[in-house]
C-alpha cells in the first residue's frame, strides 16, 4: 500500500483513475508522511509541490480528463447555467444527482489533490521549509474550499490521522480555519516580501515569487468572506477590508493561472472531443443582448446558426440551448449542429489548450465592487470597481472595451435579449451600472459580469449562484429530481456510496449533527442563506 500511494503521489508511474477507485478508505486515508520512508530533501521537495500545484485542477502527471468530467463538467458547468448537456443518457442536467459521478469525483480529490497537498504541506515543516509551508497553506485552503462548497461538511482537520475513519469538519469549522490558516501564511509571506522560494520552476503558478503569493492569499481571502456574507457578517467584513488591506490583485498581470503544456493539458481539450455539451441558452441570451465581443472567446459558431433573432445590423452565429432537455429530445435533435461548441482553443484535440485560471483581477474587482456597495471600505467606489473587473476581463481577452456594435461597453444600456426569438430573455439587467439602483439591481449587475467574467470556472460561479440568486437565469426545461423543481437548482452535492460503506459511522454522524437537514441536494450549505 506504501508503495503504491508513494508512486501516486510523485507520478512516476502512470496509474489509471479506474484503479485508483478500488482502494479503500484505509489506503485513502494514510498519513502522506509515510509515503516515502526516507527524509526528502530540498531537490526532491519541489516534485511534491509541483504535483501538488497541478492535481486540484485536474493537470495531473496521469490522465485526469475523466475525473474533470465527474466534478466539473457534469455538475457544476450545467448548474452555473455555462453549458448543456446534449448526450441523451446524461441526467445530471435535469438535476440527478448521480452517485456513481459524484464518486469518482470525490474519490479523485481525496486521493490525489488532498494526499499531494497534505505531504507537501508536512514535509515542509519537517523540513524547515517555512515559506514553502505558507505556500502550500494557501494551496489548502483554495483547494478545499472547492469540495466544502460542493459537498458541505467534509474530511477536513483530521483527514490523513491513519485510521479507518476520518471525522468530517462543519463547513462553519472549515471556513473559520481558512482565515486562520490565512492569517499564518499571510505572516510568513510578508516576512519575507521581495524574496523568491527555491522552488523555481516547480511553482508552476508564480515561479517561487513570494509578492504574487502574498497577493494571491489575500485575493482568496477575498473572495471566502465574500461567500459567508450572508452568514456572518462581521467575519466577512473584517477579512474582506484585511485582504484589501493587505493588497489584492489589481490588474492580470496578477492573476493566478497555471500555463498548458502537452503533458499538462486543459481538461476541456480532451472532453469536448466527445460531444456531450453546448453553450447554454442563457450565455445566449446574456451576450448576444449585450452584443458582448467576448463571444468569441468562450464559443465557436454553431454549425447551423439562426440569423432570424441576431441583434439588428449585428450578425451573431452563437446559439444556445436550453438546459434540462429531456433523452428523448436530445436523441431527436441535433443539438451539436444547432448550439455553439466551446472557442476554437478548447476544442483542438491533442493541443495543450488555453491557461487554466485559478484566480483573476477582474473577481478581484467584482467582489470589492460588491463589498463597497454595501459600505464595506475596498478602496473605491461600487460603480468604479464594477467597471475595472469588466475593463480588466476584456482585457485579458483581447478586447478593447467596446460592444459588437462599436459602443463603449461599461456605459452600454443594453440588456440581454430573446435566446429564440420567441423566449423572453433571462432578465433586463443592463451594463450600465445603475448607481441610484437599490442594492439588489446593483448586486444583479454585479453578479450577471462576474458570472461571464469567471467562465469557465463554473464551480465557482455555481457558488455564487447558490450564495446570491444571481445572474438571473432559465429555469429547466425538465428536472428527475423529485426534490428539486425546474425553478430550483441543486444547492449542494450528496455524499457517495464509497463514504457510507468505508467511512459510514463518521458519515452519517456529519449528516445528523453538521449538515443541517437530510443529506439531499436541497440542503443548504452554512454560507448560503439568502435566498
Amino acid at each position: 500500500m506504501k508503495n503504491k500511494l508513494k508512486l501516486i503521489v510523485l507520478g512516476l508511474a502512470i496509474t489509471s483513475f479506474g484503479i485508483s477507485c478500488t482502494d479503500d478508505f484505509t489506503e485513502l486515508n494514510t498519513d502522506p508522511k509515510n509515503f516515502t520512508e526516507d527524509a526528502v530533501t530540498s531537490s526532491e521537495y519541489g516534485l511534491f509541490v509541483k504535483r501538488a500545484l497541478y492535481t486540484p485542477n485536474f493537470m495531473p502527471f496521469d490522465q485526469a480528463r475523466g475525473p474533470f468530467q465527474l466534478s466539473q463538467s457534469l455538475f457544476a458547468d450545467v448548474y452555473s447555467n455555462y453549458f448543456a448537456t446534449t448526450a441523451p443518457n446524461f441526467n445530471s442536467d435535469q438535476y440527478e444527482l448521480v452517485g456513481g459521478w459524484l464518486n469518482g469525483a470525490y474519490r479523485y480529490f481525496y486521493q490525489r489533490a488532498a494526499t499531494n497537498i497534505k505531504f507537501s504541506e508536512d514535509a515542509a515543516a519537517d523540513l524547515d521549509f517555512a515559506l514553502e509551508g505558507a505556500m502550500m497553506k494557501v494551496w489548502r485552503v483554495y483547494a478545499y474550499h472547492r469540495i466544502t462548497d460542493y459537498w458541505g461538511p467534509i474530511p477536513y482537520s483530521q483527514f490523513g490521522n491513519g485510521e479507518n475513519e476520518v471525522p468530517y469538519d462543519s463547513q462553519e469549522a472549515i471556513y473559520n480555519d481558512f482565515f486562520v490558516t490565512l492569517d499564518e501564511a499571510v505572516a510568513v509571506l510578508k516576512a519575507n516580501a521581495g524574496g523568491t522560494s527555491f522552488l523555481a520552476g516547480n511553482d508552476v503558478i508564480y515561479g517561487g515569487d513570494v509578492d504574487s503569493w502574498l497577493k494571491f492569499a489575500n485575493t482568496l481571502r477575498l473572495r471566502l468572506a465574500m461567500r459567508v456574507r450572508y452568514a456572518d457578517a462581521s467575519l466577512a467584513q473584517t477579512n474582506a477590508e484585511k485582504a484589501v488591506a493587505d493588497g489584492v490583485f489589481l490588474s492580470n498581470d496578477d492573476n493566478a493561472t497555471i500555463d498548458t503544456n502537452i503533458n499538462f493539458q486543459n481538461s476541456y481539450t480532451t472532453i469536448t472531443q466527445w460531444g456531450e455539451f453546448r453553450m447554454s441558452a442563457d450565455m445566449e441570451s446574456i451576450l448576444k443582448g449585450y452584443q458582448d465581443p467576448r463571444i468569441a472567446s468562450i464559443a465557436a459558431p454553431a454549425g447551423e446558426p439562426d440569423p432570424t433573432d441576431d441583434p439588428a445590423g449585428v450578425p451573431f452565429p452563437y446559439e444556445g440551448m436550453r438546459n434540462g432537455q429531456t433523452a428523448e429530445t436530445k436523441a431527436t435533435t441535433n443539438f451539436n449542429a444547432l448550439a455553439s461548441n466551446m472557442a476554437a482553443p478548447y476544442t483542438l484535440g491533442g493541443d495543450p489548450g488555453p491557461t487554466v485560471r485559478i484566480m483573476s483581477s477582474a473577481e478581484a474587482y467584482f467582489l470589492r465592487a460588491e463589498g463597497a456597495m454595501i459600505g464595506w471600505n475596498m478602496g473605491g467606489s461600487a460603480a468604479d470597481l464594477y467597471n475595472q473587473g469588466i475593463v480588466e476581463n476584456h482585457v485579458q481577452l483581447g478586447y478593447d472595451g467596446t460592444n459588437l456594435s462599436g459602443d463603449d461597453y461599461v456605459t452600454s444600456t443594453l440588456t440581454p435579449a430573446s435566446y429564440d426569438g420567441t423566449t423572453p430573455p433571462v432578465s433586463t439587467v443592463p451594463v450600465a451600472y445603475n448607481a441610484a439602483g437599490s442594492e439588489e439591481e446593483q448586486l444583479e449587475q454585479i453578479i450577471t459580469q462576474k458570472w461571464i467574467a469567471l467562465w469557465p470556472d463554473s464551480k465557482e460561479a455555481y457558488a455564487e449562484r447558490r450564495r446570491t440568486g444571481y445572474p438571473i437565469l432559465y429555469d429547466r426545461i425538465n428536472t428527475l429530481n423529485p426534490d428539486i423543481p425546474v425553478t430550483e437548482i441543486p444547492r449542494r452535492m450528496t455524499y457517495t456510496a464509497t463514504e457510507y460503506a468505508d467511512n459510514n459511522a463518521q458519515t452519517l454522524a456529519a449528516v445528523a449533527n453538521l449538515l443541517g437537514g437530510p443529506d439531499l441536494g436541497t440542503t443548504k450549505l452554512w454560507w448560503d442563506k439568502k435566498n
